[in-house]
């Protein structure tokens, strides 16, 4: 059976074991089965898992399987996975606003010196003289970041079932709050 949850970013740590310190990301997992499409009236077969972002707010997730043991209003917790687990993580990465091509795309700028009084920052030349205008996909300066991503190969190391907290090794994107899923291919 696949494994899946969705989980709240709570932010990382640092745990010290006996193979020395790993920094890891702790998540707060838990998720209710919202729905279940069958085969044979939807067309596919998925699971439907729904977890409260805020006291109002609910995020709803579907993942795809051949077929499903689990029921309507089942809770899922972090006893699904085990350490040593290696898991795939998808999520909004950190939106960063509307930003410079030396942040965005990391140009070098202009030189300090020599007559380059203003354009420390600047994209430089951005076009020809022919086509007279700007080519579509050229690298400038816009907004970045705030971008559905995915961490893959991503390993459990650590797992608190009382407080349904599952530590992950490295980081994860999103940001502290922000919802997450956890799956195994």
């Amino acid at each position: 059976m696949k494994k899946f949850i969705l989980g709240k970013k709570i932010g990382m740590t640092t745990i010290y074991g006996d193979d020395g310190a790993q920094n890891v990301t702790l998540v707060e997992c838990g998720a209710k089965v919202s729905g279940i499409r069958k085969k044979e009236g939807d067309g596919y077969s998925a699971v439907q898992l729904e977890i409260n972002k805020t006291k109002n707010k609910s995020k709803k997730k579907e993942f795809r399987v051949e077929e499903s043991t689990l029921e309507k209003d089942a809770i899922l917790d972090v006893s699904i996975f085990e350490i040593g687990d290696v898991v795939n993580v998808s999520g909004t990465g950190k939106a960063k606003g509307f930003q410079g091509g030396v942040k965005r795309h990391g140009f070098k700028g202009s030189p300090a010196s020599h007559g380059h009084k203003h354009d420390l920052r600047a994209p430089g030349s951005i076009g020809a003289g022919f086509p007279e205008h700007v080519i579509k996909g050229k690298r400038m300066a816009g907004r970045m970041g705030g971008k559905r991503t995915t961490s893959k190969n991503i390993k459990v190391v650590y797992i608190d079932k009382e407080k349904n907290v599952l530590g992950l090794k490295g980081s994860v994107p999103g940001i502290p709050g922000g919802v997450i899923e956890i799956y195994i291919r």
